[in-house]
């Protein structure tokens, strides 16, 4: 007797919504937006052109912007890390996450997060921006720091601003040196940055004060 073929299951919307979103990370992650088109997609996720204008009307632009705001969603999630140990050990396995998904986009993390893309608009800047903000905030929370003054709020999102910017040098590379020397590299640049804003910041001198403390 034959065996019967398994019965097709028709996908639910959300269900079908995630493997387009999916087709098309990959998709952005090796080749900048301008490279890919809709049929590309439509490929990808083993579909039709038609079907991907239906869960995304507003053609490619659309598409764009909810896989941005997928990876920007994967991107604020590597910094909540659980409040468990030292801040810097914390901030170490937070960036081994980042530092994975920047691996795992490769090439296209340039296009994702960083823009200088004919599709970027002020919604992708918002986007980008967003995680930058949401990781900030998760980092000053794993100092222990509620009510941040200006100066090292600064010093964080510039630090923020330095790992993107080493991430991209890192691709550039050919992701060079190995990501755990990166990783450690980074720590030390946020110690480093915290230590020259504590010599005119009282708030940041006494956080430096308490993570050599924490040793």
């Amino acid at each position: 007797m034959t065996p019967s073929a398994p019965a097709y299951r028709r996908l639910s919307v959300e269900e079908r919504r995630s493997q387009l979103l999916e087709a098309a990370l990959t998709l952005f992650a090796h080749r900048v937006p301008e490279d890919v088109s809709l049929d590309d997609v439509a490929e990808a996720a083993g579909v039709s052109r038609p079907l991907v204008y239906r869960y995304f009307p507003g053609g490619k632009q659309q598409l764009y912007e909810a896989a941005l705001r997928s990876a920007a969603d994967e991107l604020e999630q590597c910094f909540d890390e659980p409040r468990a140990g030292p801040p810097l050990i914390r901030l170490a396995r937070a960036l081994d996450r980042y530092l994975a998904f920047v691996d795992e986009h490769d090439a296209g993390f340039s296009a994702l997060l960083q823009g200088g893309s004919v599709v970027e608009t002020s919604r992708t800047t918002a986007i980008v921006d967003g995680v930058r903000r949401a990781a900030a905030e998760h980092i000053l929370s794993h100092l222990g720091v509620t009510e941040p003054g200006l100066l090292l709020r600064m010093t964080v999102r510039m630090w923020i601003t330095a790992v993107e910017a080493a991430s991209l040098i890192w691709l550039d590379e050919g992701k060079q040196p190995p990501v755990e020397e990166l990783r450690d590299w980074l720590v030390e640049q946020f110690v480093a940055v915290l230590s020259v804003t504590a010599n005119r910041d009282p708030q940041t001198a006494a956080l430096v004060t308490a993570l050599a403390a924490d040793g």
